[in-house]
């Protein structure tokens, strides 16, 4: 009996070896405007089309007809991302969401997009550098920056919705967009996602 207890522990053995052997991973190049939902959680798609919308909304309303009125020789007003606030549940690389909003600023050909943070102050600290350190026909000139017209903020929030393995996460996104000089709100625009997950009843 003992005999046949370990034979068949063997058997056993051989044949998760055989199949983990088997097993393997595969890896797949897609195309990267394909989204890929794995998960509910906020993805690239999501800060794509979120910022493609929100920029589009925010070129619909009457400030940039105005501006545009008022600076005829400048017709392209300068924005400036001042900072998106994550406050929801999870992660998100928010400064993937910061550069697909420029990107679609720069595309509309509408507005003007200027550094701001942390690029800024490289490129500031940079220029210093060069004051000192290039020659002065290749030097970048003190104090001739473009000053921003707009400031463009915003939060990210989330709300999660769950009940026998079924899950509801919603995404709220909400843009401000303010008039550097007089700090009036001239857009105020909102983004809702909601995503419904299902766990398989097989697996609980």
């Amino acid at each position: 009996m003992f005999q046949k207890h370990i034979l068949f522990l063997c058997i056993f053995t051989a044949w998760v070896l055989i199949l983990t052997g088997c097993a393997g991973t595969t890896v797949q190049r897609l195309d990267a405007t394909e989204e890929v939902a794995l998960t509910d959680r906020w993805n690239a798609t999501d800060s794509r089309m979120v910022s493609e919308e929100m920029i589009n909304d925010m070129l619909s309303f009457p400030w940039i007809s105005r501006w545009q009125s008022s600076n005829p020789r400048n017709p392209q007003p300068t924005v400036l991302v001042m900072g998106i606030r994550n406050r929801s549940h999870e992660h998100i690389a928010v400064d993937t969401f910061v550069n697909d909003l420029r990107r679609a600023m720069i595309r509309s050909g509408r507005v003007d997009f200027v550094a701001g943070g942390d690029t800024r102050s490289a490129i500031r600290d940079e220029r210093l550098d060069q004051e000192f350190q290039a020659t002065p026909e290749t030097a970048a000139a003190l104090a001739q920056e473009t000053g921003a017209n707009f400031a463009l903020s915003g939060s990210i929030d989330s709300f999660v919705d769950q009940l026998d393995g079924r899950r509801v996460t919603s995404y709220q996104i909400d843009l401000t967009l303010i008039d550097m000089t007089t700090n009036r709100e001239v857009w105020t625009g909102q983004k809702k996602i909601q995503k419904f997950q299902q766990k398989s009843r097989l697996r609980f």
